[in-house]
């Protein structure tokens, strides 16, 4: 079966993304590119006397135009590269029609620990959402040595666009607010990059396999791929339930006392400071603070927003209840994403931890780009990965 495997990178959920940090040792990189002006990605500035100069790099191909887009539907995470001959078992699998390798790892930027990709831009672009994959300014930023960050690293975490920040090769540059489709990855960086950050070499693989179902598909690797092998379903391919729809029983939600443990908890953090990527006892961003209260009632959290989303059923906002979870989908690069979380306070209130330069706090509700109002069931929030 003929298939596609080019290098690359992707994402997954936040409990695959544990990644290990590579102890090689790279030398530096020089890159050089013509960079357009586009919404996504913008000229560089040029360098005034004075500043610090980025790390070099060697001169970089221009980036090919976007051919086929590709859907990814997994993220496969080895503990070692992967082989040619693993490649092969991946891609002899049923429905497999596109491959695509990654390094990927977790990455000190600006002092946050963030989940980072390294890519060949040219052939990445094809598995990343249409608006991001069309911009040929910004894979071509990524190719000349800026890293592309997710917006909510961007606008909550305080890394500014075109700023400089610090990471383990010296500074890099903040090319463009863009989605990948992942949720959990908030960098993206060129191989040459990669390479000076020390990320593992081809340790990810995207699978586009749009035909077949995605958890026979996630077995099947599983099996035919090495222990410690990690599989996550990225646009999962699902049948359709043969089941009939969810009946949610009063039993299958928190009870009021938990309710009311983990509101104190949230509460007792009253201006503790933003800290994107915190998850407490001292700093917290959104839905770490989400998660550390909820564990303060013995309720099991998933980590990030769009796995907070799933853990019960929607409710409108007019029937809002204390403790109930409210999501918004801030991301001008991913609209269907879901970005922001607050827990409800009551009369119309609720508490939160906004950005970096805040504080935990409880404010107005506001409905500006709200995606909705989620009673958690513990039950449904346990099994959310």
């Amino acid at each position: 079966m003929p298939f596609i495997v080019v290098t690359l990178v992707a994402v997954l959920t936040a409990d695959v993304l544990l990644l290990a940090r590579s102890g090689q040792d790279v030398g530096p990189v020089r890159a050089q590119a013509t960079l357009k002006q586009t919404p996504l990605a913008q000229r560089r500035p040029q360098q005034q006397q004075g500043q610090q100069q980025p790390p070099p790099v060697t001169t970089v191909q221009p980036v090919e135009p976007l051919k086929k887009l590709h859907k990814p539907n997994l993220f496969v995470l080895t503990p070692k590269p992967f082989t040619n001959e693993l490649l092969r078992k991946v891609a002899k699998l049923r429905g497999v029609r596109a491959l695509e390798l990654a390094d990927a790892a977790s990455v000190m930027l600006d002092g946050k620990r963030v989940q980072t990709l390294a890519v060949n831009p040219s052939t990445f672009r094809s598995y990343t959402p249409k608006v991001t994959a069309s911009s040929d300014a910004l894979w071509q930023n990524v190719a000349a040595g800026d890293v592309a960050v997710s917006f909510v690293l961007g606008n909550d975490g305080g890394l500014a666009l075109h700023r400089r920040v610090a990471s383990p090769a010296g500074t890099l540059r903040i090319g463009a607010y863009a989605t990948t489709g992942f949720g959990a990855v908030d960098a993206v960086v060129s191989k040459n990059v990669g390479r000076t950050l020390g990320l593992p070499h081809d340790n990810a693989l995207i699978v586009s396999a749009p035909d077949t179902n995605s958890e026979t598909l996630r077995k099947a690797i599983l099996r035919r791929l090495p222990k410690g092998t990690q599989v996550a379903m990225v646009n999962p391919v699902l049948p359709q339930p043969q089941t009939p729809t969810r009946t949610w029983t009063s039993g299958s939600f928190m009870t009021g006392e938990q309710i009311t443990v983990a509101l104190k908890a949230a509460a007792s953090k009253l201006g503790r400071p933003y800290v994107w990527g915190a998850e407490g006892p001292d700093t917290f961003d959104c839905s770490g603070l989400v998660q550390w209260a909820f564990a303060q009632a013995g309720v099991r959290m998933p980590r990030v927003t769009h796995q907070q989303w799933v853990t019960g059923p929607q409710v409108p906002l007019s029937q809002a209840q204390p403790g109930d979870l409210i999501f918004w989908r801030l991301d001008p690069t991913n609209p269907d994403y879901i970005s922001h979380v607050a827990i409800y306070w009551g009369n119309g209130k609720m508490i939160q931890a906004p950005r970096t330069g805040d504080v935990v706090k409880i404010s107005p509700v506001h409905t500006r780009n709200l995606a909705g109002v989620v009673r958690v069931s513990p039950v449904a929030a346990a099994k959310v990965r």
